[in-house]
């Protein structure tokens, strides 16, 4: 059995999210049934994290087993491309050792989040646009005070069935790429469900005068999610990257 790391790119504008569920269709079902018809065999893939509906992936990791006689990695990533829908593309295919895990092996994870005061037809589905001028200096401020907590519980959808709401944040910072458009950058070895959105959402409320450091702390140490901002929509959320040690990969050697 040989394990193999899937790397892909997607709009998540007409899926119910990363995950397979019963209410619609999602990434990871489109990306098994292609693999499962291509490979002749019933083939599961593991992603490295869930997004939410409607959000994107830049870079998405997901991996798979495969018992079957060996294959060239580069011919079959034209054949799921040529058999994934649009909206879908798989970007590179590489063996890893049997215990690597898209989830469990990644070391962080980067979002970003696009903004916009401009009504702009060509971007409105991967920007969300607000109608002030969002101050990102105090925004940018209160993303220290981020960096500061492990415990985001005040961040995470509810009734989820993680063990624990701890992250530790590397970096979380805005940035105005011109006058009229925002980016977030946010990055974690791991994210609750929602959690990106409802800081987005929260951070917004500072950056048009609405909360200090002071209330952002509050909001975290009660660990309750109703005392947050609202979530930001999902149709302006990128998953960015997804990091991996250099070892998990089949064809690593140690340097002597």
């Amino acid at each position: 059995m040989m394990r193999f790391f899937i790397t892909l790119s997607y709009n998540g504008k007409n899926y119910v999210g990363w995950q397979i569920q019963p209410n619609g269709i999602s990434v990871q079902q489109v990306l098994q049934d292609a693999l499962s018809t291509i490979l002749r065999e019933q083939t599961e893939v593991v992603g490295a994290g869930r997004t939410d509906a409607g959000v994107h992936a830049r870079k998405m990791t997901a991996h798979f087993d495969f018992s079957g006689a060996p294959f060239d990695e580069e011919e079959l990533v034209k054949k799921l491309n040529s058999f994934l829908p649009r909206d879908i593309a798989v970007n590179e295919i590489r063996e890893v050792k049997p215990d690597a895990h898209a989830r469990f092996s990644a070391t962080s994870r980067t979002y970003k989040y696009y903004l916009t005061t401009e009504k702009d037809p060509f971007l409105h589905d991967f920007n969300y646009q607000v109608f002030f001028q969002p101050d990102i200096d105090t925004m940018n401020a209160l993303c220290e005070v981020l960096k500061e907590y492990e415990d985001f519980t005040s961040f995470s959808k509810l009734h989820t069935d993680v063990k624990t709401n701890n992250c530790r944040i590397s970096e979380a910072y805005w940035v105005r790429d011109d006058a009229t458009h925002f980016t977030f950058t946010i990055t974690a070895d791991r994210f609750l469900r929602n959690m990106v959105r409802a800081i987005v959402g929260t951070l917004l409320e500072a950056g048009r005068g609405k909360l200090d450091e002071r209330g952002l702390r509050r909001i975290i140490e009660a660990k309750n999610r109703s005392v947050a901002g609202d979530s930001a929509p999902g149709h302006a959320l990128f998953l960015h990257d997804v990091v991996y040690p250099d070892d998990i990969w089949a064809s690593f050697k140690t340097s002597s």
